[in-house]
């Protein structure tokens, strides 16, 4: 009885979390790649240093690459570049922009479409300050920069070069390249069925009627060279380069580095308590309060000290502040069009009524229907562990025992087969919904992966540990289903991936060396930025995030009863760390930088894995021996007291929320002071402008 009621009201909780979570959420959000040119300095005349992309050369460093598609029309390629070259006025981009020159033995096949685009020094400063970069200035604050005060920012001598590092020039370029708009074109040249009106993004109309293919940054050898030295070619005990990481990669990758090392050690003092525990009550799996309780505490400080942390990383690059840019529709979007009463343009209307409809008749059932499946899975891998066990039993050798461990290594296997399975089909639903802003897209795509990889994660367990109550084969399922998702990780997200960037690059190799062009193992320019068009693109930070919430709710959910998992999760964001840098490094494509002030979403995913934490440890708790032994008399009585202790620490984790601030105290005070000097600048200017009309006047 004490079981079943457990086990509903987990269930339930735990269904309740998710949905009031996602409820907020809504409501708040509405290979080798050795390079071999060296980027030079950016300052004054952006001159490249070395390089030739053809006989002539081009006049300027190349900072980010524009991919067409091969057989696009002439009169399209000549009216964008056009359009990236004119002057802001006339509504370019006023960038710098070249064709690529043909690779070493060109072949037909190569893609003569790729044009290399860069930017004056004074053209970056003035986007700088579109963009609303913020700078440290002189007095130690973080400030938006402006042309016009720049001489009153750290760093900022003479002409500035060196000011902006070469990811804030990239980001710059992409945003002015996104800001492209059509003017009076009715459609784009050569192609009468991708229509254009007033205002539209032109970039984006070209990428989702897959004439533009990619638009990506290009790498910097001696940079690269320097960060990979500090980040992982030396195996030391030592904190991760995260300034370096930042100003190479921008923020959104710097903070998910810095929260997989904040992780980490957070991860220490558990995996310390959890050693002897493992060591000296093994064998009793029913001493496990201790570490249950230690385990509440522990899931419920490390969230609210890591926004403490977000916040600090955050203002010190200047992304705290920084204010979001408007949000332009999704490539994909498409609708009836009509006119935007916010932007005052013509553009694309979706009926919300409709995309409604979708998803609580397509999409929601569809969810379900997965869930249900993943029931079935599960109920299978339970029939094999039965059959396994009868095999022991009736002859309990060396081999029998080894035979009591396949079933939970193929259902974990299958378990991370029907995740890659469902996250394609996820996709293309939430593609299908049509949303018109790529946060509702990643917010639904977010919700619809996490819900069904808890449930599909999670399930057995949650049986396991409330219907079946079996202790060791809780143990055993749980360490089994780490195990093996740590090395089905480590082998899909790193090897496989290196693997097949070396083959490129070994083929791009041979094809230079047979032409005798190859010296000391370099690269021509021309070959390199084909040689990066062709790597795999890094997808963001989503399946990283993905893969630490799970880890985290393999540790704050069940690892009382397996004190280890905090040791294997240590372990395996140890080799993460490596891991992914190298992956950044040597195996996708360089990403544009993220100008993130937190990890977004995930937090709230990882707050909503704490509450259901409190929850789990509560029930097992009730369900300890060790606790029944006082409630022997009435369950009634043991099922009221575990209700109310939880209840009793939810109600403290939530004053704990309150009372821990989200940004630190001096941090407060820095950004009241610069509203408030901000306020004091505009009445200054207001006095100004009306002590000028006075004079007028008279």
């Amino acid at each position: 009885m004490l079981a079943f009621v457990c086990f509903i009201f987990v269930c339930c909780t735990c269904f309740m979390c998710f949905t009031f979570y996602a409820a907020i959420h809504f409501i708040i959000c509405g290979d080798h790649c050795s390079l071999t040119y060296s980027a030079g300095a950016l300052g004054g005349g952006m001159m490249l240093q070395g390089l030739s992309v053809d006989s002539s050369g081009p006049s300027f460093t190349p900072l980010v690459v524009v991919e067409l598609v091969s057989d696009a029309k002439e009169e399209t390629i000549g009216w964008l570049l056009n359009k990236i070259r004119d002057q802001q006025h006339d509504g370019g981009a006023e960038l710098l922009v070249e064709q690529l020159g043909p690779g070493v033995g060109a072949q037909e096949k190569e893609n003569p479409n790729l044009f290399l685009v860069g930017a004056t020094w004074q053209r970056l400063l003035s986007g700088a300050e579109d963009v609303g970069l913020f700078k440290e200035s002189t007095d130690g604050s973080m400030r938006a920069f402006t042309c016009a005060n720049k001489h009153n920012f750290k760093d900022f001598g003479g002409d500035g070069d060196g000011f902006l590092s070469m990811a804030e020039c990239q980001y710059i370029i992409k945003h002015e390249l996104d800001t492209l708009r059509a003017k009076d074109e009715t459609h784009v040249p050569g192609y009468k069925q991708a229509k254009l009106y007033p205002g539209k993004s032109i970039i984006r109309r070209l990428l989702s009627k897959r004439i533009l293919i990619q638009i990506f940054p290009l790498h910097d050898k001696e940079e690269l060279k320097r960060l990979s030295f500090s980040w992982y070619k030396k195996v030391k005990l030592s904190l991760q380069p995260l300034d370096d990481i930042r100003h190479y990669y921008g923020e959104g990758q710097a903070l998910y580095f810095g929260f997989l090392e904040y992780f980490t050690f957070a991860l220490v003092p558990m995996a310390l308590f959890g050693v002897p525990y493992y060591l000296f009550d093994w064998e009793d799996y029913d001493k496990y309060v201790v570490f249950a309780v230690f385990n509440l505490i522990w899931c419920t400080v490390i969230l609210e000290l890591w926004k403490r942390c977000s916040a600090s990383l955050a203002y010190r690059w200047g992304t705290l502040s920084r204010k979001k840019a408007f949000e332009e529709p999704r490539p994909g979007f498409h609708g009836v069009l009509g006119f935007n009463p916010v932007t005052g343009r013509e553009e694309p209307l979706y009926p919300n009524i409709k995309r409604q409809l979708r998803i609580y008749l397509v999409s929601l059932p569809f969810v379900l229907l997965c869930l249900y499946l993943s029931f079935c899975v599960m109920m299978v891998y339970f029939l094999m562990e039965g059959w396994a066990l009868s095999v022991y039993d009736q002859e309990p050798t060396f081999w029998t025992g080894v035979l009591l461990f396949i079933p939970s290594i193929i259902y974990a296997v299958v378990i991370e087969a029907m995740n890659l399975i469902y996250r394609y089909a996820a996709e293309f639903l939430t593609e299908w919904e049509n949303h018109r802003l790529e946060s509702s897209y990643q917010n639904h795509l977010v919700l619809k992966v996490l819900v069904f990889n808890f449930f599909n994660c999670f399930a057995s367990l949650f049986y396991i540990a409330f219907v079946v109550q079996d202790m060791v084969l809780l143990r055993q399922s749980l360490a089994t289903l780490l195990i093996t998702s740590q090395i089905l990780n480590q082998f899909m997200e790193a090897f496989l991936p290196y693997w097949l960037q070396r083959r490129r690059n070994k083929k791009m190799i041979r094809k230079v060396q047979k032409r005798r062009i190859l010296e000391d193992k370099e690269l021509p320019l021309a070959e390199q930025v084909r040689l990066e068009a062709d790597m795999s693109t890094y997808l963001g930070t989503f399946d990283d995030y993905l893969e630490l919430f799970l880890l985290f709710g393999y540790v704050s959910l069940f690892s009382c009863v397996y004190p280890l998992a905090a040791v294997l999760v240590v372990l395996n964001n140890v080799t993460e760390v490596y891991s992914d840098a190298f992956k950044m490094c040597h195996v996708f494509k360089r990403p544009f930088s993220d100008p993130a002030a937190n990890i977004g979403v995930w937090q709230l995913a990882f707050e909503a894995m704490s509450v259901i934490a409190v929850v789990t440890n509560f029930a097992l708790i009730g369900l300890s021996p060790q606790v029944k032994t006082y409630f022997s008399d009435s369950e009634t009585h043991l099922i009221l007291w575990t209700v109310a202790a939880e209840h009793g620490l939810m109600a403290f984790k939530f004053i704990l929320t309150f009372l821990i601030p989200d940004i630190p105290k001096h941090i407060q005070i820095k950004l009241a002071r610069l509203e408030f000097e901000s306020l004091e600048a505009l009445k200054k200017k207001k006095m100004l402008e009306a002590s000028e009309l006075r004079k007028m006047v008279q």
